[in-house]
């Protein structure tokens, strides 16, 4: 099944691309979720149009994404675990967590912009990358602390 990408898609592709995905994928998850549309004839004829509005689209929030890209120079969050024996946390920091810690710094970040491949579990400094757009990436500093006995 051909389908023309809507938005970019993890390792498929990017806006306006035709690729070749199998029927059920194309069916129960690209074209219900409104990532994709049949490629038919008269849907490749939009796709000149969609790329030059995608080409547009994208440089403007690739600008954005260099500006808040230059706000995390410096920022860093910091976590407070409870934590046992050689460091280890009770628990873990996961990127939902870093991105509700963003959200109350006024930083409107999607966790899945967060790239942490595990969930951090000790304590420590960590420079965490954050994907703001496919061609920017800032790094943020997340430091984890032991939290104070009671």
């Amino acid at each position: 099944m051909e389908v023309i990408l809507k938005e970019d898609v993890a390792k498929l592709g990017s806006r306006g691309d035709v690729v070749k995905v199998a029927e059920g994928f194309g069916r129960n998850y690209l074209l219900p979720r409104k990532l994709a549309i049949e490629a038919s004839a008269g849907n490749k004829a939009v796709i000149e149009q969609m790329k030059a509005a995608s080409v547009r689209r994208s440089a403007k929030e690739k600008v954005q994404a260099e500006e808040l890209a230059k706000q995390f120079d410096g920022l860093s969050v910091s976590f407070q675990r409870r934590s046992g024996e050689h460091d280890q946390l009770f628990g873990s920091v996961t990127s939902s967590d870093i991105g509700e810690a963003l959200e109350k710094k006024g930083f409107n970040v999607d966790r899945r912009k967060v790239q942490l491949h595990e969930a951090l579990r000790t304590l420590g400094e960590f420079m965490i990358p954050i994907k703001l757009h496919k061609d920017v990436t800032a790094h943020l500093k997340v430091v984890i602390e032991k939290e104070a006995a009671e």
